[in-house]
């Protein structure tokens, strides 16, 4: 098999790897001068199913480790309820056939090479590593293997991948949140281990995040100085969602529609002024929602302001506040992109976020190529608000001195 690579060179898939794949996003980021600011992804991923063999042995209930390591196939689609979608063949990117084609070198973990070569491919200078299939974790009708999982990825990650990685790859570790009491276990367990800069909950599920279990979850990742994230994705298997017939329905509407639930139960039973202190960022559900909740949860508290006695002002102030990831950004209507940039105080509030190596990425440019944005917000949203949040450092003097003159400036 052959494929023409960047300036119509031919090559074989034994040559394929994901610097070629990015020539054109590398020749891109040249041009923008991406090195004299901070660029900081907050959610990308890898694919952790491929290091199956590597994260099950750190399951602690025997019965189920011997289970899953007898199966003649270790994979995590054994271990998860099915899925379906159109992601493996769409997108711009190869995602899944020819992976394992790419060559990498032995001394260090294979996801830090490739990760790496992608970040330094598109300009970004520190990435968010979450997982792929165990977004899906949520689903799984057995609460006690979504806890070993969750506690096998994060050992597994923060033992045998993050160290290796020079700092410039962190995650924010995945909660096992249908167990309020092994969530907090782990936040004790992991929050204070190199590359941890918060701990994420899949928003996948209908566990409503205003219950009082969780309170000790919340308290505990505020006490520490961490942030807590939700990250969306979608489900076909959603009742409401079996009435789409087209996997792109199911993506516009899932991503959203779980970010929109959960964030309405936080702001309406007051989380937001029971934990002040706690950094929350939306993570995958793009922006075109977030005015749309603002105004609607507005209009419904100012008529009966008593369901919702904890809040001290309306709800979109309260959105206001919170954090939001960028990707996939929907740019469709210049107008309205800019008019939302303005309602969720994006300068201050808005994260770049790739989403690589899936198949709907946003590459810096996205951002960088706004034309509304001042050069301080470009700053902000493509690294520096994060840098600041996760308490990240610039990597040349250049970024440094950014950092400061932006953070002093007033917007």
């Amino acid at each position: 098999m052959e494929l023409t690579a960047d300036r119509g060179r031919r090559i074989t898939v034994d040559e394929l790897n994901t610097t070629q794949l990015l020539a054109h996003a590398t020749r891109q980021a040249r041009r923008r001068n991406y090195d004299d600011m901070l660029i900081v992804d907050v959610d990308a991923h890898h694919y952790e199913n491929e290091n199956m063999r590597e994260i099950l042995p750190f399951i602690e209930n025997d019965v189920l480790k011997q289970i899953v390591l007898s199966s003649a196939s270790t994979n995590l689609r054994s271990l998860m309820p099915a899925s379906f979608g159109s992601q493996d063949m769409g997108g711009r990117i190869t995602r899944y056939p020819l992976r394992s084609t790419e060559k990498t070198q032995p001394g260090k973990h294979r996801d830090i090479q490739l990760g790496e070569r992608w970040m330094d491919a598109i300009g970004v200078d520190y990435s968010c590593l979450f997982p792929t299939g165990m977004l899906a974790i949520g689903l799984h009708p057995q609460k006690e293997v979504e806890v070993e999982l969750c506690w096998a990825y994060n050992r597994w990650l923060t033992e045998k991948v993050l160290p290796e990685s020079d700092g410039r790859l962190f995650s924010m570790l995945c909660l096992p949140f249908s167990d309020p009491h092994q969530s907090l276990r782990q936040i004790k367990k992991f929050g204070s281990r190199k590359g941890v800069t918060g701990f994420m909950v899949t928003t996948v599920r209908d566990a409503p995040v205003h219950d009082n279990a969780y309170m000790k979850v919340y308290r505990a990742i505020e006490e520490r100085g961490l942030t807590l994230s939700f990250h969306a994705g979608p489900n076909w298997g959603e009742p409401i969602f079996k009435s789409c017939n087209r996997f792109i329905s199911v993506h516009a509407l899932g991503f959203t529609f779980y970010n929109i639930l959960h964030l309405t139960n936080w702001v309406i039973n007051g989380l937001c002024e029971r934990f002040p202190k706690l950094p929350v960022i939306w993570i995958e559900s793009g922006l075109a929602w977030i005015p749309f909740l603002m105004q609607r949860l507005d209009h419904e508290y100012m008529i009966r302001p008593s369901e919702a006695p904890l809040l001290r002002k309306k709800p979109s102030e309260y959105i206001r506040d919170m954090y939001y990831s960028s990707q996939p950004m929907e740019i469709q209507n210049p107008k309205a992109l800019e008019c939302t940039f303005e309602m969720i105080n994006a300068e201050e509030r808005l994260l770049y976020s790739s989403d690589y190596p899936h198949w709907d990425f946003d590459l810096p440019s996205t951002i960088y190529d706004l034309p509304f944005l001042s050069e301080r917000a470009k700053h902000n949203i493509l690294g520096g608000t994060a840098a600041r949040l996760l308490k990240l450092p610039p990597r040349n003097d250049k970024q440094r001195e950014n950092l400061l003159r932006f953070e002093n400036l007033t917007g």
